[in-house]
């Protein structure tokens, strides 16, 4: 009987903002898919709203502080522009948002002592919202509100609060505000807590701006079912931000058609081909964007034409990590690589590395030459070892060689006269490399790396066709003596 009588009540409360029990039971398997709560089932969900809205119709709300950081207010814009009343917005009306600057209607002294007020007498039961990055900067004077820094303020509320929410990418690790080259000493709430030794519960919700439909769903578990959602190794709600934003996203089909768009205002834009050549991070960047969707699901940035730019990537312990410097520049198909302070493209790595190899190899190649060891670098006259055991010895060095010529005549050539001939024709070679080097040196390094490398492929190739032509009788010639050797032994 006590059950119909609030479900009638909760009925005519809906009913009376336009909202229909469907909405409602929607919004709920939303909330129940959106939050990874596998054991927790639509009924639950429509059954702890329900006690709990009726609660709130008689004065037991759950207390709410929504401070504002170092921001643009982007999240809190988002959350509130409402355009018709929802399921949400009944839900939502259950809290009692005691402190918020840019959403109260009261200013000044009273704001303050509501807050205040909501820390010592409801210590340990109010969420805190934080939106905005913490300040460190300028000896932590930024921020200030009643002669209050915002970091002391955020740590005030949040050793007392039930859960910490850092909503938005500021938040989570500084964000924008954590950018190179800013003097803000921009920090995310997890690690300016972990510095104070604060263990007060966080959930992080990343993107800018978050999307207000994952704050609902967090505050469903935390403010309504008591719980905190399961979070994955960031904190962050583990099915939101599981899986990559390229998985969801509708143009996949053509990502996997090798159809991509590489000029905006192309024909593939107009056939809605896949931004990944744009500089898309999607399939780095987990989000259920493209299952959420913005402003009631009617779109997301891919659906309205912009390459995903990795707003939801953010390591709450590392502001250094954040999403703009990690994903810029965001038009590009290749992000910049950071090296402590030094920030460059990796092409840019890779052309560097090429000019820095041809300049070894001319720098290298007069270097040898001015010190006379090309000279002796070809091979050993003789192997040591057999010069050390001639009775040993593998090879004959005295003997003849026999070079075929191209027509197919042999021509037996005494092995000193066979050695002057390859010894002259590598000292022609070399001279050939060091004439190349020395004029592409003038005319420019890339012109340098081509003669070379002519230079190199001339010299390899008449080197090759001389030893062609006598490698295979030179060892013909080497195993028969071998083989009279071994039978005049035996």
């Amino acid at each position: 009987m006590d059950e119909k009588v609030l479900t009638s009540q909760f009925e005519d409360l809906l009913a009376s903002r336009g909202v229909t029990r469907r909405g409602f039971l929607q919004l709920c398997g939303t909330i129940a898919a959106a939050t990874g709560l596998a054991h927790v089932t639509v009924p639950d969900v429509a059954h702890a709203l329900e006690e709990s809205v009726i609660g709130a119709a008689e004065g037991n709300l759950f207390p709410v502080i929504w401070i504002e950081g170092a921001s643009c207010t982007g999240c809190t814009e988002a959350f509130a522009q409402i355009d018709q009343p929802d399921p949400a917005t009944v839900v939502l009306e259950m809290i009692s948002c005691n402190y918020n600057e840019t959403l109260s209607f009261a200013a000044g002294h009273s704001m303050e002592e509501a807050k205040a007020q909501t820390i010592k007498q409801c210590a340990g039961k109010y969420v805190l919202v934080y939106e905005g990055a913490l300040l460190e900067g300028w000896d932590g004077w930024a921020l200030r509100v009643a002669e209050e820094t915002g970091v002391n303020a955020f740590l005030e509320a949040a050793e007392s609060a039930f859960g910490v929410v850092a909503l938005g990418s500021c938040a989570v690790n500084g964000g924008w505000m954590g950018s190179k080259k800013t003097p803000a000493g921009a920090i995310g709430c997890q690690a300016l807590m972990a510095k104070h030794g604060i263990e007060t519960p966080v959930t992080n919700i990343p993107g800018c701006p978050a999307n207000p439909e994952w704050l609902v769903a967090v505050l469903v578990d935390v403010v309504m079912m008591g719980i905190l959602p399961e979070l994955n190794i960031d904190n962050k709600p583990s099915l939101i931000f599981e899986q990559a934003v390229h998985e969801n996203c509708q143009r996949r089909g053509h990502f996997e058609n090798g159809e991509f768009v590489y000029k905006f205002g192309s024909e593939e834009e107009k056939k809605g081909f896949c931004l990944y050549a744009m500089g898309c991070r999607g399939p780095q960047t987990k989000a259920n964007c493209g299952i959420v969707r913005y402003n009631h699901r009617r779109s997301w940035c891919i659906e309205a034409g912009s390459p995903c730019i990795g707003c939801c990537e953010a390591n709450p312990l590392d502001a250094s990590h954040n999403w703009v410097d990690v994903n810029a520049p965001f038009h590009e198909r290749h992000r910049d690589l950071r090296i402590g302070n030094w920030v460059v493209q990796p092409r840019t790595i890779g052309l560097a590395a090429v000019a820095l190899t041809a300049i070894g190899v001319i720098i290298h190649g007069f270097g040898m030459k001015a010190s006379g060891r090309l000279e002796d670098i070809r091979f050993e006259k003789q192997r040591e070892w057999d010069a050390k055991h001639p009775d040993s010895a593998i090879g004959d060095y005295t003997a003849d060689r026999i070079i075929i010529h191209a027509d197919g005549t042999e021509e037996v050539v005494p092995a000193d006269v066979f050695e002057k001939m390859q010894d002259a024709e590598y000292e022609q070679s070399m001279k050939k490399i060091g004439a190349a080097a020395a004029s592409a040196v003038a005319t420019g390094s890339a012109t340098a790396q081509d003669a070379v490398e002519t230079a190199e492929e001339t010299a390899r190739t008449s080197i090759d066709d001389a030893e062609a032509k006598t490698a295979e009788d030179v060892e013909n010639a080497i195993e028969e003596e071998i083989d009279e050797t071994k039978g005049g032994q035996e």
